[in-house]
């Protein structure tokens, strides 16, 4: 049985450190409907990521603010991320790009990760709006579009989910260097 159950609070101890080999594994696949035991995982994730953006809750047990959060950020090799951002939350399972936009875009400030305890200069280029396919807690396949922020906080998380690492995609001898031949804009 796994730790993480409905009355479990993540914290920062439970966040799995750059370096680790989980963080570079593409991760299985679960079987749908998911078990119960990973819907109370996937509640957890997401509670962690209220908690850490509220500010009260995020000093008394020093969590770092995150946005998004994958199973294999937690130590868990399962295909499956939590997101809340906007307002919305999200928990996605054996989540899938079906396609994207030309157009890329950017975080001027350059991306972070719970996973990652330094700062990383430079630009990640992605996708300005993506159509996901995936499962949702109850076992239903959705098809979801995001773009803009929500696109950006998507793509780093499928990332993770499959063995990438944000700072992969920054251009490793100019990281300030944006990618020619296409359209790419700072976002804000």
């Amino acid at each position: 049985m796994s730790k993480f159950h409905s009355q479990y609070m993540i914290t920062m101890k439970d966040i799995v450190k750059d370096g680790s080999p989980i963080l570079r594994k593409k991760t299985e696949e679960l079987n749908i409907p998911i078990e119960k035991e990973d819907r109370e995982v996937l509640l957890c994730m997401l509670q962690y990521l209220k908690n850490s953006q509220e500010p009260t809750m995020s000093k008394k047990y020093h969590l770092r603010p995150g946005v998004g959060l994958s199973a294999n950020q937690i130590g868990l090799n399962k295909r499956m991320f939590a997101a809340f951002f906007d307002e919305k939350e999200y928990m996605l399972i054996n989540p899938k790009i079906i396609s994207h936009s030309v157009n890329m875009i950017y975080l001027p400030q350059g991306e972070g990760c719970l996973s990652v305890d330094k700062e990383i200069q430079g630009f990640v280029p992605r996708y300005e709006r993506i159509k996901v396919k995936a499962y949702d807690i109850e076992g239903q396949e959705v098809i979801l579009k995001f773009k803009g922020y929500g696109s950006i906080i998507v793509q780093h998380e499928i990332d993770h989910l499959n063995g990438i690492m944000f700072y992969d995609r920054i251009n490793q001898e100019h990281p300030f260097k944006l990618p020619e031949n296409v359209m790419i804009e700072s976002l804000g």
